[in-house]
This record gives C-alpha cells, sequence and structure tokens, in this order.
C-alpha cells in the first residue's frame, strides 16, 4: 500500500528525485524503489567505478543491454557522447523518458538488439514480466515475447566514428554468448575497456562450461581481467562452478 501511495505521488510531481552514483538525476516515477537502491549506492557500486575509471570529457561509450537507463544517465554526465542500445519496448520507453527528463542530448539511444545481422529477432523475460531487466533473446518460446529489431554490428560500425570509445559495457542477457563474435574485430583493433556481464545460468548446464571457455579464449587478447572485486581472473576461473552458476562480471583491459 506505501509503495502504491509513494508512486502516484511521484507521478504527481512528474518524477522521482534521485540519484546515481552521488549524482543528483530526474528519475522515472514507475521504477522508484529500483531507484531509492541507486540513490542509497545499494546497486551495483563496483559498476560507476568501472565508468569513473574509464570515461573522460573527450571518450565515447558503449552501453550495450541499457535497460532503463541508470549507467547511460550517469555515462552522459562523463563522456563527450553515450551510445545506447535497448531492444526491450517497455524499458526503452523509460529509457527515453528519463533521458528526456534531465535535458541529456549526448546520448543516442536505439530502440534495437545488436547482432551478427539485420533484421528481427524474438525475446522474452525470464523475469516474467516485459522491462523487467531480464528480457533475453536466449528466451525466445516464451510466452509474452515480442519482436524486435535487430542490427548488424558491421553496419553500424562503419557507418559510426568509434574511434573515441574508452569503454563498452555489455550486459544483454545472455545474448553476449552470440553477440561477442561479431565485436571481436574492432574489439581487438580499437581495445577499449570491456565490462562484460555472463549470464550462463540462462544456458542449459551441459553448455555452459563450453559457451564460458569460448568467451574467455575469445577475449584472451585483452591483458587484464579483473572481477567486481577488483580480482585478477584467469580462464580457469571462467569455467568454474561460481562462473557457471552465477550471473557474473568480468573488466578487460590492455
Amino acid at each position: 500500500m506505501l509503495t502504491r501511495m509513494r508512486k502516484a505521488i511521484y507521478r504527481m510531481r512528474g518524477a522521482y528525485q534521485g540519484a546515481l552514483g552521488g549524482m543528483p538525476f530526474q528519475l522515472d516515477p514507475y521504477h522508484s524503489k529500483f531507484w531509492r537502491q541507486t540513490t542509497a549506492g545499494r546497486w551495483e557500486p563496483e559498476t560507476f567505478a568501472v565508468l569513473d575509471a574509464h570515461l573522460a570529457a573527450d571518450r565515447d561509450y558503449l552501453d550495450i543491454g541499457a535497460w532503463i537507463g541508470p549507467t547511460v544517465l550517469y555515462a552522459a554526465k562523463k563522456a563527450r557522447h553515450v551510445w545506447a542500445f535497448e531492444p526491450d519496448a517497455t524499458a526503452f520507453r523509460h529509457l527515453a523518458w528519463n533521458i528526456e527528463l534531465n535535458g541529456i542530448t549526448n546520448v543516442s539511444a536505439l530502440p534495437v538488439a545488436l547482432s551478427d545481422r539485420t533484421g528481427l529477432a524474438r525475446m522474452a523475460s525470464f523475469g516474467g514480466e516485459a522491462g523487467d531487466s531480464m528480457t533475453s533473446l536466449l528466451n525466445a518460446e516464451a510466452s509474452g515475447g515480442s519482436d524486435v529489431v535487430t542490427l548488424d554490428w558491421q553496419a553500424f560500425a562503419a557507418d559510426t566514428d568509434l574511434s573515441a570509445v574508452s569503454l563498452v559495457k555489455m550486459d544483454v542477457e545472455g545474448a553476449e554468448f552470440g553477440l561477442l563474435h561479431a565485436l571481436l574485430p574492432w574489439l581487438k583493433t580499437a581495445r577499449p575497456a570491456l565490462y562484460l556481464s555472463t549470464h550462463a545460468p540462462y544456458l542449459p548446464e551441459d553448455q555452459r562450461a563450453a559457451r564460458m571457455g569460448k568467451l574467455a579464449r575469445q577475449l584472451s587478447f585483452y591483458g587484464s581481467c579483473r572481477d567486481t572485486a577488483g580480482m585478477p581472473v584467469t580462464a580457469a576461473d571462467f569455467t568454474a562452478p561460481e562462473a557457471l552458476s552465477r550471473f557474473r562480471s568480468f573488466l578487460f583491459t590492455g
């Protein structure tokens, strides 16, 4: 009851007055519970630390899997330009709303899923509700799904100046296992820092070790890999039980 009353008040005001990484923002009232977490510093402080470390006023940022925009909004205050990709229509509406609420003009937000081809694909949420941050291309057969536009990475990269990109965040609910190979030639040449969230639990159990091991081999050209605690990570760590049963994130640099 209290949550409904709070949301009603925020809707009347038009926005939730919150903070991301300690910086104030106007935020959509429909996610006020989440925004209270970010304002209190309880949501992924390690992610804001990565953004702080790898963004600057003369550098650009790719946010692949932007959801409703917590990292996009924060990065827009740190970077020269932000490209944000979010194919879930419900999440994208709130992403666009949050960008507009803050008068941000250095973000290019695209309602598409990056892929190795341009076309259509189906996706649905593992959580059962559109826009809940768990929508995945790996869950295409689930009820309640929807068709989304996929954009060929090569076509995007060919038409976009990515020379100043210093950080790529990829959090795509399991699609990383198929998407990463499309970005590899560019990653090897440009060498931006890569903040990768992995979703092995969304894979069939008998495929997890092989797919996670392949990720480690594909990204072995990076000089350093660390976990969210800043500890060094080896290729063997990608196939350890913890990596296969949990949603782990890794920072690749060098």
